[in-house]
């Protein structure tokens, strides 16, 4: 099960939080670091969430079309 960490960018539609996670990664041939943005859609109930939370989000089955995560909990606010 794959566990990701990222900041919240929008909270527009019921239920969804749309979780932005950033990464660093090594150019095979360049050798430099880059850096890389994913956003994913996220379920999340019975939850008080704000735009700019830094959540930890789980893998599960998927929930919709797009959402195949889910909001485990706000580490930072």
């Amino acid at each position: 099960m794959k566990t990701l960490q990222g900041t919240i960018t929008s909270l527009k539609n019921a239920k969804t939080a749309i979780v932005t996670v950033s990464s660093r990664k090594l150019h095979p041939l360049y050798k430099k670091y880059m850096k890389s943005t994913k956003k994913y859609a996220c379920h999340y109930e019975n939850m008080t969430l704000e735009l700019g939370q830094e959540v930890q989000i789980n893998e599960s089955k998927p929930i919709s079309k797009t959402k195949r995560f889910v909001v485990a909990n706000v580490v930072a606010k």
